[in-house]
């Protein structure tokens, strides 16, 4: 497994087929090794606010941090967003909610972070294989756990939507983190839920074999999932390391 050298990342958003507004966000930042994707929680008016609140607090980190530094800083940036959002929720009177789902993918010398909170994904494509790095924290990813669903009608459930896990849900966030190598040649895909679900791991994986770099690849998959009939907002970050 050679080493890896630079890792470059692309983005591309869309509203969907069916919404009116866009309430996923994204953050490219190449230069510190560092790419994530939220998702404003679904039926929360202020989906669109929570999803720029966690990308503006991951857009403060500054550069130089040593790879230590940028895991605890961006863990840290996630738990100010989460607090701030808990605040404006409150002013805004009882029932309010301002939520976010986040992935958030970290790389630096030769190894990859991953940080989550809902059913934003990561995976990684490394030698034609597909493998997806985060775990939903969703309503029906503990139906498939327990035995009393099966992945395939996952997607399609009534609650496919339904997260257990995102930024500003809870006064506490807690975030799972998965961690391991990097390869030359690796390539990670960051997705909300609406690329992930209505493409699913076979169709994302057959894009990737259909080939594709950079913005074009990007693109491809957000084309895909609209060509779906995706009615959720679509958001893909792509990350190439050479």
């Amino acid at each position: 497994m050679s080493a890896p050298g630079i890792c470059r990342g692309w983005g591309a958003t869309h509203a969907g087929t069916k919404r009116p507004s866009n309430q996923d966000a994204y953050l490219l930042r190449s230069e510190i090794g560092l790419w994530a994707v939220a998702d404003g929680a679904g039926g929360h008016g202020g989906g669109e606010i929570a999803s720029a609140r966690v990308v503006e607090e991951l857009r403060r980190l500054p550069v130089g941090l040593s790879s230590g530094e940028l895991l605890a800083r961006t863990r840290d940036a996630l738990l100010t967003a989460n607090a701030g959002l808990r605040d404006e929720a409150r002013a805004r009177g009882p029932g309010a909610m301002l939520a976010s789902t986040v992935v958030a993918l970290l790389v630096r010398g030769g190894h990859f972070a991953c940080l989550w909170a809902g059913d934003s994904r990561c995976y990684l494509w490394r030698n034609g294989y597909l493998t997806r790095l985060t775990r939903d924290h969703s309503m029906v990813q503990e139906l498939v756990d327990s035995g009393q669903l099966s992945e395939e009608r996952a997607a399609h459930h009534p609650h496919a939507n339904v997260v257990t896990r995102a930024v500003g849900a809870d006064d506490e966030l807690a975030l799972d983190k998965v961690t391991g190598q990097v390869a030359s040649g690796d390539l990670f895909v960051l997705t909300s839920d609406g690329v992930a679900k209505d493409l699913g791991d076979a169709a994302i994986a057959a894009a990737l074999i259909a080939g594709g770099e950079g913005q074009g690849l990007a693109d491809s998959l957000i084309a895909l999932a609209m060509a779906a009939g995706s009615t959720d907002n679509v958001t893909a970050v792509v990350v190439r390391c050479a």
